[in-house]
């Protein structure tokens, strides 16, 4: 094959790689809420609920139904579940600074409507990440939703979704009891990674992903509630994180250009 073609062929699946190489970040914690423990088509490793006779109902109710958008090794993370008639929630022990991705998962499979099941998550008693998540308006029943929510945890400071606060290593995430019916979690998982480091659900049937981005921003947006004004963030102007990876790729890829070049 000619120097040329080489060059061409190297730099075509490069591009590939760089393209399509989303693997899951490095797993710190998952619970299966309510249920067992479990390992799923990810080959993430939930572990059975902390919470099972301390907090809360731990309900199969779900196992009723089959969940819409995952695979089979999946349905149980969404079929089980843990509610409480009170605002209850997970400690996760974050050790190490970094980058990571909360991931929450849901499935309505009691109601069949909107605003009978409504309520918030929040992180370290002061960050609403998640307001007034009603999972049937947002998915209909016995369908999978996940809320994924990026966070930073650097020089002992928690920054989500633009705000900062202190951190003492333990992420507190609670399901805030609200005005309509109880909190639930089906399951959760932390990583240590980006965005693009946590598999995503399908689109629901019948409607293009674009289609259910335009749904979710067509929604009224209803104000954050939050314990102050708001923290500027001293490390948003921070590209080193997401400039490595960039520059490490492109220090392997041009003393290899240069090879084939030669030949």
């Amino acid at each position: 094959m000619p120097a040329v073609l080489n060059v061409y062929y190297f730099l075509f699946i490069f591009l590939y790689f760089l393209d399509h190489a989303v693997g899951l970040g490095e797993l710190i914690y998952a619970v299966n809420c309510g249920g067992p423990r479990h390992v799923d088509s990810y080959g993430i490793e939930y572990d059975a609920d902390p919470l099972e006779g301390r907090v809360g109902v731990a309900s199969d109710y779900g196992r009723r139904d089959r969940i819409g958008r995952v695979a089979e090794q999946d349905q149980l993370l969404y079929q089980t579940e843990r509610w409480s008639e009170d605002t209850f929630g997970y400690e996760v022990p974050i050790e190490q600074e970094g980058d990571y991705v909360l991931v929450l998962k849901f499935a309505e499979v009691y109601f069949s409507a909107s605003n009978m099941k409504v309520f918030d998550v929040v992180l370290n008693s002061q960050h609403t990440v998640v307001q007034e998540l009603d999972i049937y308006d947002k998915v209909g029943r016995s369908t999978a939703h996940d809320e994924i929510i990026p966070f930073t945890v650097r020089k002992g400071k928690l920054m989500v979704q633009g705000e900062v606060s202190t951190f003492h290593g333990v992420l507190a995430v609670d399901l805030i009891k609200g005005l309509h019916d109880n909190p639930k979690l089906c399951a959760l998982y932390v990583v240590k990674g980006s965005s693009d480091d946590v598999p995503k659900l399908p689109p629901i049937p019948g409607m293009e992903p674009d289609e259910e981005e335009e749904l979710s921003r067509d929604k009224p947006d209803k104000a954050r509630r939050t314990s102050g004004p708001k923290t500027p963030n001293p490390y948003d102007s921070d590209e080193s994180s997401t400039m490595f990876p960039i520059l490490m790729a492109i220090g392997v890829f041009l003393p290899t250009l240069f090879c084939l070049c030669r030949l």
